[in-house]
């Protein structure tokens, strides 16, 4: 029964009720990225995965260029779990899908940014396939993603394996078409800091950071979506804060959505344990070889 809720909650916020059979097949497909690779283990987890996407949302909002196309072309400010959804099973799709899954889903983003065009509140012209800008969303995603993990999941990555997971992730960012990203977690840090001065915080990011603040849900799931964005924005550098016009969260205050966040993600996990990550899993190496040491997130 308590994990029915829990599912329940889950899809609720990210608009989803499918079942992953489609990540069942063709047996022994390793997809783009194969099961040893650190997108397989760290994307594997719900909470860490949600709590970085709403912190990288929080971020691409930050940049003009790239709001700009959210805020002309998406549906985003009528339709937030519906946009969370398509983004976290793209996310699913090309990290854990077979490689005609993720290949397709590849394809179909390039081809929507072709059309995503326009000038950004500044006047200044702005297209969705502008490697500068795609550069950012795949930079605050694969480090908002990161910082999640090793704060709601596994704080002992070795610094390799953080490595490793940033170089790896540059497969999808340049298929998408971000070009020379970085391969280290320190050197994403710095892509971004370099991002700075080009940063507003507007009415445009206003909205949609309080979309994010203020999340859509129902009664019942409330606290726990309320809790998941709180998580989401202690997720953001420090410098952040300032610049969104909000207190830098104290150290008390972090201890206590951690730990809080934490409690709530054991249940989330036993409940989803049968998700995208274990039926991928269960493609390559068979219904009763589990070799995956990660338990699934439903996406």
């Amino acid at each position: 029964m308590v994990d029915l809720l829990i599912q329940q909650m889950v899809r609720q916020l990210v608009s989803s009720s499918s079942p992953p059979t489609a990540f069942l097949t063709p047996a022994g497909d390793p997809g783009l990225l194969g099961p040893d690779s650190m997108p397989w283990e760290v994307h594997a987890d719900f909470m860490a995965m949600m709590v970085g996407g709403i912190a990288s949302l929080i971020l691409q909002a930050l940049h003009p260029g790239a709001l700009a196309g959210v805020w002309d072309h998406s549906s985003f400010r009528r339709d937030l779990q519906g946009r969370l959804g398509r983004t976290a099973y793209f996310i699913a799709a090309t990290t854990y899908g077979p490689s005609a899954m993720a290949n397709q889903m590849i394809d179909k983003v390039n081809r929507i940014h072709k059309h995503i065009t326009g000038v950004d509140e500044f006047g200044k012209p702005y297209s969705a396939s502008d490697p500068h800008l795609l550069n950012w969303v795949h930079l605050t995603e694969t480090s908002s993603f990161m910082h999640a993990y090793l704060r709601y999941r596994n704080p002992q990555v070795s610094q390799m394996n953080m490595d490793r997971y940033f170089a790896e992730m540059r497969l999808i960012g340049n298929r998408l078409g971000a070009t020379n990203l970085p391969d280290t977690a320190s050197a994403t840090d710095e892509a971004i800091t370099a991002y700075l001065p080009e940063l507003h915080y507007g009415e445009r990011a206003r909205t949609i950071i309080n979309l994010l603040d203020e999340y859509p849900s129902s009664p019942g799931s409330r606290p726990f979506v309320r809790l998941v964005s709180k998580a989401g924005f202690m997720n953001l550098p420090d410098w952040v804060f300032p610049l969104i016009q909000r207190k830098t969260p104290s150290a008390l205050e972090r201890i206590a959505v951690q730990s809080a966040i934490k409690l709530i993600a054991k249940p989330v996990r036993k409940a989803l344990q049968n998700g995208v990550a274990a039926h991928s899993y269960q493609r390559i190496y068979g219904l009763n070889s589990r070799k995956g040491k990660f338990h699934a997130a439903e996406h």
